[in-house]
């Protein structure tokens, strides 16, 4: 499982089986199914999030969002229970405005689901709300990352100073939850990062050929990351055993 003390893991985030093959032969730890064009957590429909699981050994972290919904608890449960149905491992649900996130939170505590755990994703660009993390906490979700809707409006440091960053992910790991970056990352990125002690760091744009998050995976480019996160880990401390998840 990743936890609070598992060294920070590089999310990759991918369209389909090539691209899932290209981010974990390039050192990617994380292989996130996600479909960029239909928005900041676009969801790919199931049946190609089950191929990306099987064309990946079962040892390979699979994640999954389920789009841009409203914090409403119905629509979001019935999304989940549909893609925990690919076989991914992760779920990663975002904090948007709308309906009820406290409601929405505890009804996914509710699911019981056997294999597949979840992550909430606060949005840095519309002010996150960091006082759901007990309840994610409560609801037995694995981790909270942040993240940003907006992918026009520059990257997360831009939206949050450092200072806040640490913050959050201070709070996430006290309530024992893993703690995440996402949105907008580039290269330049990781060594401002690293030293944060984040569990998970994810990448799309600076993934692709000409930095475009709607172009196609470029492998040296997942390779560059890669090296760069293993390069900082070094430095900061935070390499080590990856936990079974």
């Amino acid at each position: 499982m990743i936890t609070p003390a598992t060294p920070a893991r590089f999310l990759a985030s991918v369209t389909g089986p090539e691209e899932a093959l290209i981010a974990h032969l390039n050192g990617a730890h994380i292989i996130d199914a996600k479909d960029p064009a239909r928005g900041a957590l676009g969801a790919l429909d199931v049946a190609t999030v089950t191929r990306i699981r099987a064309s990946l050994p079962a040892s390979v972290i699979v994640s999954a969002t389920i789009g841009d919904l409203p914090a409403d608890p119905v629509p979001v449960v019935e999304a989940v229970r549909a893609m925990a149905a690919s076989g991914c491992d992760l779920i990663k649900i975002g904090m948007f405005p709308g309906g009820d996130p406290l409601a929405m939170i505890a009804a996914l505590g509710r699911l019981g689901l056997q294999h597949t755990r979840l992550a909430g994703l606060l949005l840095a660009d519309a002010s996150p709300d960091l006082s759901l993390i007990p309840a994610m906490a409560r609801a037995n979700f694995a981790g909270v990352m942040l993240d940003t809707a907006g992918k026009a409006g520059g990257a997360l440091t831009d939206q949050m100073d450092l200072r806040a960053l640490a913050g959050f992910i201070a709070r996430a790991k006290s309530a024992h939850l893993f703690a995440g970056l996402a949105g907008s990352l580039q290269l330049s990125h990781i060594a401002q990062l690293m030293p944060l002690l984040p569990n998970v760091i994810g990448f799309r744009g600076a993934l692709c050929e000409r930095g475009v998050r709607t172009g196609g995976l470029f492998g040296p480019r997942v390779a560059e990351v890669a090296h760069a996160i293993g390069r900082h880990g070094t430095r900061t401390g935070t390499l080590g055993h990856m936990e079974a998840y």
